[in-house]
């Protein structure tokens, strides 16, 4: 059978027949994969050096515990830390005062140019550039004053390290939020007479949580994992209270199994937490369906929501 399209001739394909699309490179891919993985379960398993009944027996010990709980209480400050100053430097950044908006650029280079390590030992060492903080008016007299050693404690200069460097990453996240929402809806509110801070609360910042949220979960995972860096400043957080412990023991790779066996713990939990966090946010405006809990632990790929009924 044929049929005429602007004088051409063209004819019908039957597919009835058709055969599926090998993919060898698939399987190639696969087989490699298979061969890595078996050889990493013969390492761990036939190598003494692991020593797994060391691990075994630190991985619920009470002193890891207290590390642990420095840890999240670290990641938890911070982030509220960052989140707060991040939503200010947004604001400021997006405010039309230039002197505003140039201040709170210069934050977010200076913050985001200077390694976390780096500002981490320069807020430990703060007593060297000023041996006394003092709250007053400034140029005028003074309120209350502090030996900066005793205000900067190594758990506030933690604090003051990932909260502050933070917050220069949470502002372009938030910034970046606003901005991709449609200016139309904005301008849809006021034609309402929604008053700004109505319009923000209910129409923009609704939107901007499904542009936010994701790389805001990506920023609390970093921040759980970049804890770890205080260390260096003697605060006694997870991976300091396994460096005190094999120091004695010398048991280095067992101690540093045990913290990579609670960091990923952890961290797999905040991944699962984001996975639901975003669908919450993402919805009326993605064409999958809800992916079910298990469906996210096994990675399975997500399943594209089937059409809508037509009713007759």
């Amino acid at each position: 059978m044929t049929e005429k399209r602007s004088g051409d001739t063209v004819a019908d394909v039957d597919v009835a027949g058709a055969a599926h699309v090998r993919h060898p490179l698939r399987w190639v891919a696969s087989l490699v994969v298979l061969v890595l993985a078996a050889q990493f379960a013969h390492l761990l398993w036939t190598n003494d050096n692991f020593q797994w009944d060391v691990v075994g027996r630190y991985v619920n010990a009470s002193l890891i515990g207290d590390g642990i709980a420095v840890t999240l209480e670290l990641t938890v400050i911070a982030m509220a830390v960052g989140i707060a100053g991040g939503i200010l430097l947004a604001v400021g950044r997006l405010s039309d005062n230039p002197l505003l908006r140039t201040a709170c650029g210069l934050y977010v280079w200076f913050f985001r140019g200077i390694p976390v390590l780096v500002q981490l030992v320069i807020w430990y060492n703060l007593s060297a550039l000023l041996p006394r903080i003092s709250v007053g008016i400034p140029f005028g007299p003074e309120f209350a004053h502090g030996s900066t050693n005793q205000l900067i404690t190594p758990l506030v200069a933690a604090i003051l390290g990932l909260g502050l460097n933070e917050a220069a990453y949470m502002a372009e996240i938030i910034r970046g939020g606003l901005l991709a929402v449609d200016p139309g809806q904005t301008e849809a509110a006021q034609a309402l007479g929604m008053g700004g801070v109505r319009t923000f609360r209910r129409i923009v910042l609704p939107q901007a949580m499904r542009f936010i949220v994701p790389p805001t979960g990506s920023q609390v995972i970093n921040m759980l994992k970049a804890t770890s860096l205080v260390s260096v400043i003697a605060l006694a957080d997870l991976l300091y209270t396994v460096q005190s412990i094999y120091n004695r023991t010398f048991q280095t790779i067992p101690l540093l199994l045990v913290a990579c066996l609670w960091y990923l713990v952890i961290t797999s939990i905040l991944y699962v937490g984001q996975s639901f966090i975003e669908h919450h946010y993402a919805r009326g405006a993605t064409r999958n369906a809800r992916q079910g809990f298990w469906d996210f632990v096994l990675m399975r790929r997500r399943r594209p929501a089937p059409p809508p009924e037509v009713i007759a």
